[in-house]
């Protein structure tokens, strides 16, 4: 289940992208003009660093002096730049958003690469390569060895060595060179500083992605989605129908116990205004002994199910594939065997191929205009009955009248949980909602009695409200503990 998405690899420039080196390298230059008796114009020399020492230094030295002297000034460097050079302002936002999408991080820089090192060292900064002493286009050797896509530097010269390297570059102008003179050498994008970098290659990441979707569904050319009504399935179900179109696409959503009955018409509302085909055949998980018995594998008999449900289907109306809406964090979420159930009957995960996290779908979804962007997470109904307790018929309607209950009960307090769960724990309940509610309005003795009134009223003999607060899976701790893990 690898991603299909280019890997994403950044290059950054160093000195006045990721660092400001002009008070160390002021200081090395006037101790190095007190040894050679050389008044450099240290000012004039600091207002455009990036090109070579041999450049800088041999407007004012013999021929003959300037490699001593570039060797001098390395040495000096270490002594009076490395302690006063700051980290420019959003460098560790910068990298840190690189990781945050996977990626690797390689600095290119024209600086001497021990000491380029030092800094790096010294500041801090999480990267995964370092080349030193390249300069302008001979940059775009190493961007095109490290397989960088984007190269984020302050000079034209960076320019310059991310196009002939064929990548995307970014500019900051936080070094010498002007907006003007950097859209004037090619650059792609210009960014007032480091700070803004986040934002950007959040918004670049999603393109990628999106188009590694769209991809993606074009080489399957039709496919049934598995939809339950959630802003993964809800995403791909409208990416399908923007890519193949509607003709090309149909939905399925399973019947069952296990489905709360309000999220039974908004997914057909959602479906309709795709101009695309809902399926709702009944589903018999609760038929499977496995599901019923309700250990750790109960996904996994509740995901056959509904596969081997739908593909016979997709088969009828001659679609190519029964796709989930599985994402790219699910597949390393962990404890998931609904996922390997669907694998092995042959369903397709264009979000997980395209690299799409939960983040990146909903962030598209909201790109989209689409009405699920901020739903909250709605697991079945049996996610909320304990593992080792039987799930029945009985158990999740309980629930499903319990939770209904109980934000009828907030409602009347003037409040509202956006994220909600009543777990059967056999003939008592845990209530979870969000946490600011725990420790703001449930609080008040009548309040939190009110609202748990409203799980006893729904059959449950005790219940109790979650000090920790809502938390997704949160019946998977007591099994992970069980396992030893």
């Amino acid at each position: 289940m690898s991603s299909r998405a280019p890997s994403l690899v950044v290059g950054f420039d160093l000195d006045m992208t990721l660092i400001d080196t002009v008070p160390g390298f002021a200081a090395t230059l006037v101790a190095l003009g007190h040894e050679l008796d050389v008044e450099f114009p240290v000012v004039e020399l600091t207002q455009n660093l990036g090109p070579p020492l041999d450049l800088i230094l041999t407007p004012h030295l013999a021929a003959e002096a300037i490699e001593p002297a570039i060797t001098r000034f390395r040495e000096l460097y270490v002594d009076h730049s490395i302690l006063p050079v700051p980290a420019l302002a959003g460098a560790h936002e910068a990298l840190a958003a690189v990781r945050r999408h996977g990626g690797r991080v390689v600095v290119v820089t024209g600086k001497f690469a021990p000491n380029a090192q030092r800094h790096v060292d010294h500041l801090g900064f999480d990267i995964d390569h370092l080349e030193g002493t390249v300069w302008g286009v001979g940059k775009a050797d190493v961007l095109r060895q490290e397989g960088a896509s984007v190269y984020v530097g302050d000079h034209v010269h960076d320019v310059e060595g991310a196009l002939a390297a064929g990548v995307i570059s970014v500019s900051v102008l936080t070094g010498g060179s002007t907006r003007e003179a950097l859209l004037a050498a090619g650059t792609h994008v210009v960014l007032d500083s480091l700070d803004e970098f986040p934002a950007w290659l959040d918004e670049h990441v999603l393109d990628l992605r999106l188009a590694a979707l769209e991809e993606r569904l074009r080489e399957l050319g039709s496919v049934l989605v598995a939809f339950s009504g959630g802003a993964d399935s809800a995403l791909l179900l409208a990416a399908a129908a923007r890519t193949l179109g509607p003709d090309n696409v149909v939905a399925g959503t399973g019947y069952s116990d296990s489905l709360p009955a309000v999220e039974r018409d908004p997914a057909r509302d959602f479906a309709t205004s795709l101009g695309v085909e809902l399926l709702t055949p009944r589903t018999h998980e609760m038929d499977r002994e496995g599901y019923r018995a309700n250990d750790g594998e109960r996904c996994y008999f509740c995901k056959a199910e509904l596969i081997e449900t739908l593909g016979p289907l997709a088969a009828g109306r001659g679609i190519a594939h029964v796709a989930t809406g599985t994402n790219a964090d699910d597949a390393v979420a962990g404890f998931r065997p609904g996922i390997r159930a669907a694998a092995e009957r042959g369903a397709v995960t264009p979000l997980l191929d395209a690299g799409l996290t939960k983040d990146d779908v909903r962030r598209a979804s909201r790109r989209w205009g689409l009405p699920t962007w901020d739903k909250p997470a709605a697991a079945c109904l049996s996610s909320r009955v304990a593992y080792g307790i039987e799930v029945t018929p009985h158990r999740l309607a309980r629930v499903e009248r319990a939770e209904a209950g109980v934000r009828s009960a907030l409602a009347a307090a003037g409040l509202e949980a956006r994220d909600l769960r009543v777990r059967d724990l056999g003939e008592r309940a845990s209530l979870e909602v969000d946490a600011t509610l725990v420790a703001g309005p449930l609080t008040d003795d009548a309040v939190r009695r009110t609202v748990l009134d409203a799980v006893h009223a729904a059959g449950f003999d005790a219940a109790e409200l979650d000090p920790r607060g809502f938390r997704s899976g949160s019946l998977n701790e007591a099994l992970r503990q069980s396992v030893g893990e």
